[in-house]
């Protein structure tokens, strides 16, 4: 049976891997070379909020945070499409691949909170 250590040992691992994948969708227009374009800011604001999420579920875990980041990983997948930059094929793919990353991460870490018994020893 799983201890409550080792339960928030891998709520911590998922919690970094959502900081690295919400700073790679923050540095993604410069690296990629989509910077000047509107379409930008989505990576921005929701790279940011990933990763600011991430942060305060390394401090203290509420289920509400992973809602949060449920919501912008889908948002990130289907943002090429509904914003219309789905052509670039750089933007499109990091969205999508971070966005899968992170809407993942985040049903795991609910399921992991409402169904996983764990011991306090």
């Amino acid at each position: 049976m799983p201890t409550l250590t080792s339960r928030r040992s891998q709520e911590t691992a998922i919690d970094v891997v959502n900081l690295i994948a919400g700073l790679v969708l923050v540095i993604s227009p410069w690296v990629l070379g989509f910077a000047g374009v509107s379409f930008a800011w989505n990576a921005w604001i929701v790279g940011v909020v990933v990763a600011l999420v991430a942060i305060g579920a390394l401090v203290a875990f509420q289920q509400w945070e992973e809602w949060v980041n449920l919501v912008l990983g889908l948002w990130a997948i289907i943002s090429p499409w509904v914003l219309g930059f789905a052509g670039n094929t750089g933007a499109m793919a990091v969205h999508v691949i971070v966005g899968i990353v992170v809407a993942v991460l985040a049903a795991v870490e609910l399921y992991l909170a409402t169904h996983r018994p764990f011991s306090a020893a």
